[in-house]
């Protein structure tokens, strides 16, 4: 059995779920986009082929692979996209989440029970129908638990809010003694200022450094409070270009590996600078779906 264990974004992995692009299905009509960044892409013609992603995610594997780290990967189903795996569950301590997730993707979770299956039955926890939630908006960070939300009245018009006030103090009821911190993001049909989860606009790297995008935030005191908790000289600020070019959805192997795209020069020879390995590889076709390469795995053991 798989003995779950993910207590912050950063401890050295040992097992993950990394998505897979194999039959990911043509591209899709612009009315079934599911986040604006790829409505931009169907509407140009620019939308990934399937056998670019397939590649760009095989790069990943065998990074991964190369860490000694257990890849696991969905069933593959016919003509569905199941890239983002961080989108239909997540691990806190020892607990998996069903997210709850846009309807029309819940065969994808289906398509994950191989691995379920290796799990104990009571560490696999379904949130109530009501209360929404996706694992792009949910940080472990030790004795905190980070998580993006959106409150206002108008959530339910806006296909990129994912995450609702009722999952978190659902998160918060099933861990008393952490501290759940939530955070405003800001929604919109813009690309360059739709921070579709909480790691579009953030993300915590080791040596307590973290990545952050100012305007991703609503509410600048929430912020702020994430300058403060790291400290401003521990941040890489990112611009609204990079943030759409996904620069803080990056992924942690360790404390000191990261796993970044390629043309993110910027912020790799910053990483460098500050003494961290950097793993390069292709993903510039799958960020034009807005994820990258947080958003295509699902921790499930950090030691």
């Amino acid at each position: 059995m798989l003995q779950l264990n993910i207590k912050n974004e950063t401890d050295t992995l040992k097992a993950v779920i990394l998505g897979t692009a194999e039959s990911c299905g043509p591209t899709p009509k612009a009315e079934d986009a599911y986040d604006p960044k790829s409505l931009e892409h169907i509407l140009a013609g620019t939308y990934p082929l399937e056998k670019d992603m397939v590649k760009e995610m095989d790069a990943f594997e065998k990074v991964l692979k190369k860490y000694n780290v257990q890849v696991f990967r969905p069933k593959v189903l016919k003509d569905c996209n199941q890239i983002f795996s961080r989108d239909i569950a997540f691990v806190i301590d020892d607990f998996l989440f069903k997210a709850n997730i846009l309807p029309d993707r819940e065969e994808e979770f289906l398509a994950i029970q191989h691995i379920l299956e290796e799990i104990q039955p009571h560490k696999i926890i379904h949130l109530p129908e009501a209360a929404h939630i996706e694992g792009g908006d949910v940080m472990p960070w030790n004795d905190y638990i980070f998580i993006g939300t959106y409150t206002a009245e108008n959530y339910s018009h806006h296909i990129t809010a994912r995450t609702n006030s009722i999952a978190v103090e659902h998160i918060r009821s099933l861990f008393p003694t952490k501290i759940i911190k939530s955070f405003e993001l800001r929604k919109s049909t813009n690309a360059k200022e739709n921070a579709l989860h909480l790691d579009c606009c953030f993300q915590p790297i080791g040596k307590g450094k973290a990545i952050l995008h100012k305007n991703g935030f609503l509410i600048e005191e929430e912020y702020d409070w994430l300058v403060n908790f790291f400290g401003k000289d521990n941040i890489f600020e990112i611009d609204s270009d990079e943030m759409y070019q996904m620069f803080s959805n990056v992924f942690s192997i360790s404390p000191e590996v990261i796993v970044s795209e390629q043309n993110f020069t910027r912020l790799n020879n910053w990483l460098r600078a500050n003494k961290f390995t950097v793993e390069e590889i292709p993903y510039a076709e799958i960020a034009k779906q807005e994820g990258l390469l947080r958003c295509s795995t699902m921790p499930l053991i950090r030691q």
